[in-house]
């Protein structure tokens, strides 16, 4: 019977440490979209802070530590009170964050595993709460296992087990700093966008086109008589005269109308690319059935050098055959080159460089880096 306790306490305890290195990690290797994604919780339609928007790296990068670190301590079994109180806190914290987006439907992607696995926020929320359970069922199977000390301390009394355990602690926190630096000074080392090299647009686009989703507008009807309130999608409010024809007592209520997603179609972020110029006119389909085409991207133009951008403007337009077109968020950033436009968040799920240079072959993403490097 002691057997059995001893395998299923250490069995969970792996299996919550190793929850938590997964989830730092791939925040780890894309700290920039982690940080936008905070940008979102920070903004005035959630806690309405936008003083902290500027600080959301920071904050990314003290969120992903604190996931890394407890998480690797608690499997190599460190510190333990410590770990699983400091452990239980920070899910307390997440879960806080993932009902109020749930509730209030105002985050739709906590963004806890990154982009390589999505949740909804009230699957985010399940998965904190037993999280949550599991560190506590943890924390009563160990406290028996706190009055002991650590097998490696600094009172003068070392084991070489528990040196090398500190000794793990420390190449796995300079490996995680390498990986978080390199996905802020450059890209993420590994890719999980929908926008990775060797995505082909085209194709995507046609799976969309063959599977899309599905909307339904429900309308939130109030009767002016006896001030019930109705949802009603737009099916029934067209085939049922009562609501709309002359003299009816209902009446749409503004600003409370819904769409609904009543069919999940063919999941990509793809759907979102979509390149207009200054007038409106869509030039998506131009771009991606170009055999070369050259597109400088640009999500907060106003934060890029003018020097810069003509570095990246001279480069590109010595690309023999390519069409080239300058991307972002107002029609006059490029000063040579065509200026095109797209949604800033679209723009910023394609890559975190901020300028970046992406470049597809007939719709296919055969190369992106950010504009310094490519200038170089």
């Amino acid at each position: 019977m002691k057997g059995l306790l001893f395998f299923i306490k250490e069995l969970l305890r792996l299996a919550v440490a190793v929850i938590f290195i997964l989830s730092g990690f791939v925040k780890a290797v894309d700290l920039v979209g982690f940080s936008f994604k905070m940008e979102e919780y920070f903004s005035p339609a959630v806690f309405n802070m936008p003083f902290f928007e500027k600080f959301a790296l920071l904050f990314s990068i003290i969120v992903v530590v604190l996931e890394l670190l407890l998480g690797f301590m608690l499997l190599l079994k460190l510190k333990l009170k410590f770990t699983l109180s400091a452990l239980i806190t920070l899910c307390i914290f997440f879960g806080f964050l993932t009902f109020y987006s749930a509730y209030f439907n105002v985050v739709t992607d906590c963004g806890c595993f990154g982009d390589a696995i999505k949740f909804t926020p009230w699957q985010s929320f399940l998965k904190d709460i037993i999280l949550l359970v599991g560190l506590i069922i943890v924390f009563i199977l160990y406290r028996k296992d706190f009055k002991k000390k650590d097998a490696y301390s600094y009172s003068g009394e070392k084991d070489s087990s528990g040196k090398f355990k500190y000794i793990l602690l420390g190449v796995f926190s300079v490996a995680m700093i390498y990986i978080m630096a390199h996905g802020i000074i450059q890209e993420p080392v590994i890719d999980f966008r929908d926008y990775k090299i060797g995505t082909d647009l085209k194709a995507e686009k046609e799976k969309i086109n063959k599977n899309p989703s599905e909307y339904k507008t429900f309308y939130s009807l109030k009767n002016q008589k006896t001030g019930e309130v109705l949802k009603v999608n737009q099916d029934d409010y067209i085939k049922k005269t009562e609501y709309w024809a002359e003299g009816s007592p209902w009446k749409i209520e503004d600003g409370k109308n819904e769409s609904v997603l009543v069919k999940e179609g063919y999941k990509s972020e793809i759907v979102k690319f979509k390149i207009e110029d200054p007038t409106g006119l869509e030039v998506t389909e131009q771009v991606i059935n170009a055999p070369k085409a050259i597109l400088i991207f640009s999500y907060h133009p106003k934060e890029v050098s003018p020097e810069l951008i003509q570095k990246i403007e001279a480069k590109a337009k010595t690309e023999k055959g390519a069409l080239v077109y300058g991307v972002s968020t107002d029609p006059n950033t490029f000063k040579t080159i065509k200026n095109m436009m797209m949604d800033g968040t679209a723009i910023k799920t394609i890559a975190r460089s901020n300028p970046f240079v992406l470049i597809l072959q007939n719709g296919k993403i055969v190369d992106k880096f950010p504009a310094k490097d490519y200038v170089k």
